[in-house]
C-alpha cells in the first residue's frame, strides 16, 4: 500500500471464524448482459388467484433489483419469471423459479421471497404417490403436523427451516444442509416411521456436535437403534415355520397328539405312489352320456337346468318375503270357568302344603320329647 497501512485479512483460524463476504455489485452499462433470453413458467390452483393478484406488485419489486421479469397469467392459470437485459446474475433465475414454485404451493409471499437470499434454499417433496390408499396418505400426512403442530414445529427448530404441508406436497425453505434431513423425516413417515424416531436422533446429533472432543469419533454408540417390527407376510410365514420346526425338534413324537388337539395340521405321511388322478370333465360326460348328445339338445337341457334354478331359488326368496307377513300364533285367552277351577287348584295346593308343614312340625316335637325322656331315665338309671 502506498500509506504504509496493511489490509486487514480474513482469517480462518477458529479464533477468528468471522468471514466477511464482499457484496457483488452489479456491472455497469449492461456489460453482463446474457445472450439469450431464460424463462421457466408453472401453474398454480384456482383457490390461489386472489392472494396471487393481492401480492404480486410485491413479487415484481422483489425481482426487479435483480434484472428478472415476471409474468401473472389468469387466464391460463400460471405464473412466468425470465431474464431481462438487465439482468446479471446466473443462479437469480433458479431462485426466481424456485419462489414462483413455493408460491403456487401455498406458501407466503413474505416468507417465498426469502429464496432469493443466496444462503437460503428450497425442496418441495411430492407425498401423493407414496401412499396408495387415502386413509393411511391423510393419517400419516397429519403425522408429519403433529398435534396442534408441535411435530412439525420440533422438526423446524431443529433443522432451521421452514416446513409447510399443504395437499400432496411439503415445501421446505432452509439451509442446504438442513433439506435432506426434512427430506428423510418426511418420506420415513410416508413409509410409516414415526417423526418422533428422527426428531430425537436429530436432538442427540445437536447434543453431540457442541462437545469438541467428539468432533471426529463416531456417534454410532450414542444414537438409538430401533428395531423393526412390522414384517412382511413373507417373514412372518418363515418366522412361523422355524417356530413350528423347532417345537417339533425338542418335543419330539410325544407332543404330536398335543399339537393336533390344539388344531394344529401335522404333516401327512410319505408315500411313494403318486395322488390318483382325476376325471376331466370330458370323462364325466362320457359316463352320464351326454358327450354324445347333439349340440342342439345339450344346449336345451342346459337352458332347462338353468331355469330349473333360477325357479327354485325364485321360489325360496318368495317364501322367505312371506315369511315377514305370516301371522304370529295367538295364545288363547283362558275362559271364567278355567280361571275359576286354577284358583281353586291353587287353594287346594296351598292348603295342602300348610297340613303338611303342620305335620312335620308335630313330628319333630314328638322326637324332641322322646329324646328328653331317654335322656332323664338314662340319667336316673346312673344314680
Amino acid at each position: 500500500m502506498s500509506n504504509g497501512a496493511e489490509e486487514p485479512v480474513a482469517s480462518t483460524s477458529k479464533q477468528t471464524s468471522n468471514w466477511e463476504e464482499p457484496e457483488i455489485d452489479p456491472p455497469e452499462n449492461g456489460k453482463a448482459a446474457f445472450l439469450d433470453e431464460s424463462s421457466f413458467a408453472t401453474l398454480f390452483p384456482k383457490y390461489r388467484e386472489k392472494y396471487l393478484r393481492e401480492i404480486w406488485p410485491v413479487v415484481t419489486k422483489a425481482l426487479e433489483p435483480h434484472g428478472i421479469g415476471c409474468m401473472l397469467d389468469l387466464i391460463h392459470g400460471s405464473m412466468s419469471v425470465r431474464t431481462t437485459r438487465k439482468a446479471w446474475d446466473p443462479s437469480m433465475i433458479l431462485k426466481a423459479r424456485d419462489l414462483i414454485k413455493l408460491l403456487s404451493r401455498g406458501v407466503p409471499a413474505a416468507q417465498a421471497i426469502k429464496v432469493l437470499d443466496d444462503a437460503v434454499f428450497c425442496d418441495i417433496i411430492k407425498i401423493g404417490t407414496m401412499v396408495s390408499s387415502k386413509e393411511k396418505f391423510a393419517k400419516r400426512r397429519q403425522r408429519i403436523v403433529g398435534p396442534e403442530g408441535s411435530t412439525l414445529k420440533a422438526i423446524e427448530l431443529l433443522t432451521s427451516c421452514y416446513v409447510l404441508v399443504q395437499g400432496n406436497t411439503v415445501s421446505v425453505m432452509g439451509p442446504a444442509r438442513s433439506l435432506p434431513e426434512v427430506r428423510r423425516i418426511v418420506t420415513d413417515c410416508m413409509r410409516n416411521i414415526h417423526p418422533i424416531y428422527r426428531i430425537k436422533e436429530l436432538m442427540i446429533r445437536r447434543e453431540l456436535a457442541k462437545d469438541p472432543k467428539l468432533a471426529g469419533a463416531s456417534w454410532d454408540r450414542f444414537l438409538p437403534k430401533y428395531k423393526k417390527r412390522n414384517l412382511t407376510t413373507a417373514e412372518r410365514t418363515a418366522r412361523k415355520r422355524a417356530k413350528e420346526v423347532k417345537h417339533a425338534g425338542e418335543d419330539g413324537e410325544d407332543n404330536a397328539d398335543a399339537g393336533l388337539s390344539k388344531g394344529k395340521k401335522l404333516k401327512k405321511p410319505y408315500t411313494p405312489f403318486p395322488p390318483p388322478i382325476q376325471p376331466r370333465k370330458v370323462d364325466i360326460e362320457m359316463e352320464t352320456g351326454e358327450y354324445w348328445l347333439k349340440p342342439q339338445v345339450k344346449k336345451a337341457k342346459e337352458e332347462k337346468d338353468k331355469l330349473r334354478k333360477q325357479l327354485d331359488t325364485k321360489a325360496q326368496r318368495k317364501a322367505e318375503k312371506e315369511k315377514v307377513y305370516e301371522a304370529p300364533v295367538e295364545v288363547a285367552e283362558d275362559t271364567a270357568e278355567e280361571r275359576v277351577r286354577k284358583r281353586k287348584a291353587g287353594q287346594r295346593d296351598r292348603l295342602q302344603g300348610s297340613e303338611d308343614d303342620a305335620d312335620s312340625a308335630e313330628r319333630s316335637k314328638e322326637k324332641k320329647r322322646k329324646k328328653k325322656k331317654r335322656k332323664i331315665e338314662e340319667s336316673s338309671d346312673e344314680e
